[in-house]
């Protein structure tokens, strides 16, 4: 059935590695999901660890975000089912991380994503899109920003949390000035934060302070379930439902739901 609201891209991104990116992106996918949205994660990092986290392993992947940006497939030949109702996956591939290289003289190779992006807006059958971005701010970053709607920063709570913000903050701007200037900022998520640890809640109240009501409230803690789930080819909500990672993943997609219908509200 097609969505009755058009689709909306949220690119997941940070150029530091190591920050709950990918755990992010395959658990709020999984998360809207349950909460009745339509989602399609595209894995857009060469290491492929959303796909194989959502059980899609590399002998599943026949088509990958890879023919989609070289053009040989389109965006809706290359989507996976995956065993979690109402998420889809258009899977990564190793030969992305050369993709810099091959395009280097393409034109508009900041454009592939978005222009592929295209059917899959005018099919209406995704209410999200979610791009889980390599911990760098290279050409594959680009695309997803170029390509999506807003972006989702992931900032683990340790003590250079700010400095990285506020490089990919810069990038953010960069692509706004030249390549997508309704690039919007959803939000900026806290994530494995320990509440024995006084360094979490330090820097959990720099960032409130620096960027305010733009830091989700939900904050997403350490939790060795959530960290296990993978290994098992499945997300934390399907591994367990009821452990604090999984339950913190759904407030959160309750939250960007919010903030899109007040969005959606103000535009009216």
């Amino acid at each position: 059935m097609p969505a009755d609201r058009p689709l909306r891209v949220l690119v997941i991104a940070n150029q530091k590695g190591g920050v709950g990116k990918t755990t992010t992106a395959n658990n709020l996918g999984t998360a809207l999901a349950a909460v009745g949205e339509k989602v399609l994660l595209i894995d857009s990092d060469p290491q492929g660890n959303a796909s194989t986290g959502l059980g899609i392993g590399r002998a599943l992947r026949k088509t990958t975000i890879y023919d989609v940006l070289m053009g040989e497939k389109s965006l809706l030949q290359a989507i996976v089912h995956t065993a979690v109702p109402g998420l889809d996956l258009t899977p990564s591939d190793p030969d992305l991380s050369g993709i810099e290289t091959e395009l280097a003289q393409e034109a508009r190779r900041s454009f592939r994503l978005r222009d592929a992006m295209q059917a899959l807006r005018e099919a209406g059958e995704y209410t999200y899109a979610l791009i889980d971005c390599p911990p760098s701010l290279g050409l594959l970053t680009v695309n997803a920003m170029v390509a999506a709607d807003a972006v989702l920063a992931p900032l683990q709570c340790e003590f250079f949390a700010l400095e990285g913000l506020s490089q990919l903050m810069r990038t953010i701007d960069l692509v706004r000035g030249s390549l997508n200037p309704k690039l919007e900022i959803q939000g900026v998520v806290l994530t494995m934060y320990d509440r024995r640890n006084s360094l979490s809640e330090q820097v959990a109240s720099d960032v409130r302070s620096h960027f305010g009501e733009t830091v989700y409230q939900t904050v997403i803690p350490r939790n060795v379930r959530v960290s296990e789930a993978p290994s098992f080819g499945k997300p934390a909500l399907v591994y367990d439902l009821k452990c604090a990672g999984s339950q913190a993943y759904l407030k959160l997609a309750r939250e960007v739901v919010l903030r899109e219908r007040d969005r959606r509200a103000a535009a009216a």
